[in-house]
């Protein structure tokens, strides 16, 4: 009885172990190939697995990109929207918002290029249940944006273009990290190279400065005339 409880714990070790192994291999072809280009064959050899598991474990190609796509959305959907109703001023959200993004990043560092590659085939493999996951991690720059424009505490800026603008250039830089770390390697980028942390800070100050919200002329610390 023993052995066959100590069993049934390494297998279910060994399935774990599996599925996390596909993930990651996953997240990796997907990002680097697309989803077409992300064969079921390559995607098992990275993982070093049979690839009946991954019909075994996800039910196919598919469904593995869904639970990549899942696994990374789920946990940061319950983040976003606790920030967005928090009762902190709109550039502490947003300086927060950015901090959430690159602890996203960190969890899964190849969604940025995932997410790059299904925004440009025009969003073909998110279905119903991911999808909205989608939409509310990306419109949460806006609804801070919007409220703190209603409160007076940023400037009138339009939320949907500034939304754009840090998720472009949160992404891009997250990304596009594979061809600088390989070009710093090669020494033909002729500067200091900056860890992630150095841009994150860099985000939330042009942020909180760029949008905050004009003092009149007359106020203490303007700088009119």
């Amino acid at each position: 009885m023993q052995e066959s409880r100590k069993k049934k714990v390494r297998g279910r070790q060994g399935s774990v172990f599996t599925k996390e192994a596909l993930m990651s291999a996953a997240a990796a072809a997907f990002a680097d190939r697309g989803f077409d280009g992300a064969t079921v064959e390559f995607i098992a050899r990275k993982a070093r697995v049979n690839k009946a598991m991954i019909s075994y474990h996800f039910g196919g190609k598919e469904g593995l990109y869904h639970a990549i796509l899942l696994s990374t959305f789920a946990p940061a959907v319950e983040r976003m929207k606790a920030l967005r109703d928090s009762d902190q001023p709109a550039d502490q959200q947003l300086k927060q918002f950015v901090d959430l993004f690159a602890g996203l990043v960190a969890r899964q560092p190849r969604f940025p290029a995932m997410m790059l590659r299904e925004v440009l085939s025009g969003g073909r493999h998110m279905d119903e249940e991911i999808l909205p996951l989608f939409l509310t991690v990306f419109s949460t720059v806006r609804e801070i944006v919007a409220k703190g424009i209603r409160s007076g505490q940023l400037r009138s800026v339009d939320p949907l273009l500034t939304h754009l603008s840090l998720i472009g250039a949160l992404v891009f830089y997250f990304a596009t990290e594979p061809l600088r770390d390989r070009l710093f390697a090669e020494g033909k980028l002729p500067v200091v190279k900056q860890p992630p942390a150095a841009f994150v800070k860099h985000m939330q100050e042009m942020v909180a400065r760029g949008l905050a919200a004009e003092l009149p002329k007359d106020a203490p610390g303007s700088t009119g005339d």
